[in-house]
C-alpha cells in the first residue's frame, strides 16, 4: 500500500495528478525533469509522485489536469457477497486508520496557504502588469475556516469549533461498479469519515474534496488541491485546443531558444501560447485564413503579454508567405474533417497542405501535427502509399511497392504535383519523401480521440 502522505524528508510530500488519456509518459517526464520527482508511476489518466518541489513549481506542470495530495493507493477492494458486509469493508479500506487523515490534513491545510499565495501573486502581477515581486503586499484567502480572522466575530465555545467540512466525489469500475453505484459509494464512504474523524459533510461549499477511484486494479485516495484545473492556464483568454494536448505537443517538437517556429492555423493560438511559455526566446507566427479567430488569437497574444514575439499573419495554410527552408518548427492542430477554406474537405487538402509544411521547413526540423483518427489513418497509409520512394519500373501493387509498405517504414510523405526526382540507385524520390516518423501519441480530446504525429526532415531536394 502506497499511503506516506509525507516521507521521510518533511518537505517531501507524495502527490497524483489526473491527465488524459495518452500524456501520463509525458507527466512522468513532465515531473522528474521540473520537480526532480522520485518514486514516479502511473495508472491510465493517473500519475503519482514524490517530491519537495515548491508548490509554485508543482502548480505550474502543464502536462496535469488537476493536482491532489495521496492518501493511499492499495489494491483493489474485495468486497463480500453479503451486501452489508461488502458496504463496511469498502468503508474500512478506504477510511482506515484516522491517524493518517488528520496528518493528511495538517499537510493539505499547509500546502493550500501556499498555493493560494501563489495564485494570489500572480493575479496581482497580472493585474498591474508587472514582474516584481508582490508577495509582501498580497492578502491571501486562509485555506482552514479555523484561520479566518475578520474585523468583527463572535466568541466560540470549544464545543461551537467549526468541524472540517467535507464531500465525497467517486469514481468507479468494474465488480464494485456493478455492486455500488458512484452516489452509493459517496454515501458510505461519507458516513465513514463523519464517524471516524468527526467531519461535517457539505456538497456544497466543502473545505475539502475527497476523491475515491475505484476498479478491479487498484483503489486510490487523495485530497484535491485546488478546485481550480492546473490545466487551467491564466494566460489565455480565449480556449481552444485542451491546453494540456497543445503542451504535449510543444514538448514533443524538439523547440530550442532561438528557433523560428510558426503554426499554419492557430486558431485562437492557444499551441503558440504554450510553445511562447516553454521556449522564451524563440519566435513565434501564427498564420490562419480566418479573420474571426486571428482576431480572437491577437486578443490571446495581448493577453498574455507576449505581441513583441509572436506574429499573427492572415495567410491560407496551403501557401504560406515564408521562403522554403526557414522555419525549425512546424506545430499544426490539423481540423477535424470540417470543410476548409478552399471548400474541399480536409481529408482532400491535407496532401497540399503536408506538401507546404515541408517546404517552409528547414533540414533537421520538426513537424507537429494532431490529427483526427480518420486523418492519422490518411498520412499512414492513404498518403504514405502514393508517396514511397518506390523503383521507377514498378508499380503500386508490385511485390515491390508492397515489401516497402509492409515494413512499416517511418517515412512519410505526401502527393505532389511536381516531377518526381531521380536517386542514384534508380529509385524514383517523390518530393516530400523527406519526413521521418519520429513519434505517434494518441490522446484524448474528451469526446473524441486524435493523434499526434511528429516528423523529423531529414533532407532537401
Amino acid at each position: 500500500m502506497d499511503n506516506a502522505v509525507i516521507t521521510e524528508s518533511y518537505r517531501c510530500v507524495r502527490y497524483f495528478c489526473t491527465t488524459g488519456s495518452g500524456l501520463e509518459p509525458l507527466l512522468v517526464e513532465e515531473g522528474k525533469r521540473k520537480l526532480l520527482a522520485i518514486d514516479v508511476e502511473f495508472i491510465p489518466g493517473r500519475v503519482f509522485f514524490t517530491t519537495d518541489a515548491a508548490m509554485e513549481s508543482i502548480s505550474q506542470l502543464k502536462s496535469a489536469e488537476r493536482l491532489f495530495l495521496l492518501l493511499h493507493r492499495s489494491p483493489p477492494i474485495r468486497a463480500p457477497v453479503n451486501q452489508a458486509k461488502a458496504a463496511s469493508v469498502v468503508q474500512q479500506s478506504i477510511v482506515g486508520d484516522s491517524e493518517v487523515w488528520k496528518g493528511a490534513l495538517c499537510t493539505w491545510s499547509r500546502l493550500r496557504a501556499r498555493l493560494t499565495d501563489v495564485k494570489t501573486t500572480r493575479k496581482r502581477k497580472r493585474e498591474e502588469g508587472q514582474d516584481e515581486e508582490e508577495d509582501k503586499h498580497t492578502e491571501t484567502q486562509p485555506s482552514h475556516p479555523r484561520d479566518t480572522q475578520s474585523g468583527v466575530s463572535e466568541p466560540q465555545t470549544d464545543s461551537e469549533q467549526p468541524k472540517t467540512t467535507f464531500r465525497v466525489s467517486c469514481r468507479s469500475s468494474g465488480v464494485v461498479a456493478k455492486r455500488f453505484s458512484p452516489q452509493d459509494l459517496s454515501r458510505l464512504i461519507g458516513s465513514a469519515i463523519t464517524k471516524q474523524l468527526n467531519w461535517r459533510a457539505d456538497l456544497k461549499e466543502p473545505e475539502l474534496e475527497v476523491n475515491v477511484y475505484l476498479s478491479d486494479d487498484y483503489c486510490v485516495v487523495g485530497i484535491l488541491l485546488s478546485s481550480h484545473p492546473l490545466a487551467k492556464r491564466s494566460y489565455i483568454k480565449h480556449t481552444g485546443l485542451r491546453s494540456t494536448v497543445a503542451w504535449a505537443m510543444t514538448s514533443v517538437s524538439n523547440m530550442k531558444e532561438g528557433a523560428v517556429i510558426i503554426d499554419p492555423m492557430c486558431g485562437v493560438g492557444t499551441i503558440l501560447l504554450e510553445a511562447a511559455q516553454e521556449c522564451p526566446n524563440a519566435c513565434f507566427f501564427g498564420l490562419d485564413s480566418d479573420v474571426g479567430q486571428l482576431q480572437k488569437a491577437a486578443e490571446n497574444v495581448e493577453y498574455a503579454q507576449l505581441t513583441d514575439r509572436v506574429q499573427l499573419l492572415q495567410a491560407s495554410a496551403m501557401g504560406i508567405p515564408l521562403p522554403s527552408g526557414s522555419v525549425d518548427v512546424v506545430i499544426c492542430d490539423v481540423p477535424f474533417g470540417r470543410k476548409f477554406s478552399c471548400g474541399s474537405s480536409m481529408a482532400a487538402a491535407l496532401p497540399e497542405i503536408v506538401e507546404e509544411m515541408e517546404r517552409v521547413l528547414r533540414v533537421g526540423g520538426s513537424l507537429v501535427l494532431l490529427l483526427s483518427l480518420q486523418l492519422s489513418t490518411l498520412l499512414k497509409k492513404k498518403i504514405l502509399k502514393d508517396a514511397l520512394p518506390c523503383p521507377a519500373t514498378t508499380g503500386v501493387g508490385s511485390p515491390a511497392s508492397d515489401t516497402l509498405l509492409s515494413s512499416e517504414t517511418d517515412t512519410c510523405v505526401t502527393h505532389t504535383h511536381s516531377e518526381n526526382a531521380q536517386l542514384s540507385d534508380g529509385l524514383t524520390l517523390r518530393p516530400f519523401c523527406s519526413l521521418h516518423t519520429h513519434s505517434i501519441h494518441k490522446v484524448s480530446l474528451g469526446n473524441t480521440d486524435a493523434v499526434i504525429h511528429t516528423y523529423t526532415k531529414t533532407h532537401g531536394h
